[in-house]
């Protein structure tokens, strides 16, 4: 589901983009849920992917939870 989200200060939509790590890694949240399937029962925890959107107007950066 894509979701056009709108700068709380400027009112423009923002723009989506990528953010990455200095060593090119993409970002992930992990949380304390354990991830389906047999890596779940072995102790790996479930990893989320951030999308991050822009404001060109005023540079506002936001992350949010694909959930």
């Amino acid at each position: 589901m894509t979701t056009t989200r709108r700068c709380p200060d400027c009112g423009v939509g923002m723009e989506e983009m990528k953010m990455r790590t200095t060593d090119g890694f993409k970002l992930q949240l992990v949380t304390d849920e354990p991830k389906s399937g047999i890596f779940g029962g072995l102790g790996a925890k479930e990893k989320i992917k951030p999308t991050v959107v822009v404001c060109p107007e005023c540079g506002l950066i936001r992350q949010y939870a694909d959930r």
